[in-house]
């Protein structure tokens, strides 16, 4: 009898540890652990390459796979299509692979494959953007909205502590961090007489976020900033302002932080951007949970959030050193 009050009370504490929100993720039942003797075929669905902090993203989970002798990592680029990408899930479950990375191209039209393959016993790690509801392992990213609140209190203590009127060039509006990272700034900028002038989709890419500077800037000549919701974005605002010789009385802001000649830590070093927040690929994470589900036969967390860093001209230099100790 003692026993089974035990097995109850047991029951009970595991149950209410068990939320969507705080539930670790882990191989369903039906898929085996084969530990380290097995062998691994891991898919890798990227919504796109044409974005650097993408492809940034596929060559960290490339270098994190090759100390784990037991992957195999197969990588597809939807360019931006959800039905590609959808497809692209579809092909890899054809293939009965063992474990599924995916960062979506938008949330609503992949959380059905995503689910899909969850019910199926595929322990599924989603990056960076999200699906609806909790049918996955892990969700591995930065906190989208306090980036947001961090770019919009820089702003507003920074670059206008008096008001004045801001751009703002999103990222792909189905796309969870363009939303959450627009919250969040106007979270941090709301009583500061900060007026948000017009805001644009710029789908990620910088010859769009160029493109769309260059129509802002001819509509809205008292604006004093851009915040663009990625640093390839920041990047084509800053040359479409330079194209009008306006670049000098511009401020833009970016995120993602790439540590590489051609990212967001060398452009605010160089003073083309004034800020810009680290945005971790989660690539190197992303293998991490993956050898732990399948060779260490252990759970994670359903939610792993990785820290990020607002970057000025005044560290720049010191955390891209830091990032690139070779040179």
């Amino acid at each position: 009898m003692r026993l089974l009050v035990a097995v109850l009370v047991l029951g009970s504490v595991v149950a209410c540890g068990t939320t969507s929100e705080n539930r670790p993720g882990g191989p369903a039942p039906s898929t085996p652990c084969k530990g380290a003797d097995g062998k691994y075929v891991i898919g890798m669905s990227q919504a796109n390459v044409a974005e650097p902090y993408r492809q940034r993203m596929d060559d960290d989970i490339r270098a994190a796979a090759k100390s784990v002798p037991q992957f195999e990592v197969r990588f597809t680029d939807a360019q931006q299509d959800n039905s590609r990408q959808v497809s692209d899930v579809e092909n890899f479950l054809t293939q009965q692979i063992d474990l599924l990375i995916i960062s979506p191209n938008e949330a609503t039209p992949l959380t059905g494959v995503v689910k899909k393959a969850f019910d199926k016993g595929i322990p599924v790690i989603v990056l960076d953007r999200k699906v609806e509801g909790d049918a996955y392992t892990t969700w591995i990213g930065a906190d989208n909205v306090e980036i947001g609140r961090q770019a919009g209190k820089y702003v507003a203590e920074q670059l206008l502590p008096n008001g004045g009127k801001i751009a703002e060039i999103r990222g792909l509006a189905g796309s969870t961090p363009a939303k959450e990272r627009g919250d969040g700034f106007r979270e941090a900028i709301r009583g500061r007489n900060i007026e948000i002038a017009v805001s644009q989709d710029g789908d990620w890419l910088r010859e769009k976020g160029q493109e769309k500077a260059d129509a802002i800037l001819k509509s809205n000549p008292d604006i004093s900033v851009i915040y663009a919701h990625n640093d390839p974005m920041a990047e084509g605002a800053y040359l479409a302002a330079r194209a009008t010789g306006r670049q000098d009385a511009l401020k833009f802001i970016g995120i993602d932080g790439l540590p590489i000649p051609s990212g967001g830590l060398k452009a605010v070093e160089a003073g083309r951007l004034s800020a810009t927040l680290i945005y971790p690929t989660a690539g190197k994470e992303a293998i991490e949970s993956a050898r732990k589900i399948l060779v260490d036969c252990q759970q994670v967390p359903k939610t792993q959030t990785l820290q990020t860093q607002l970057i000025t001209k005044e560290n720049a230099a010191q955390v891209y050193a830091k990032e690139n100790p070779g040179g």
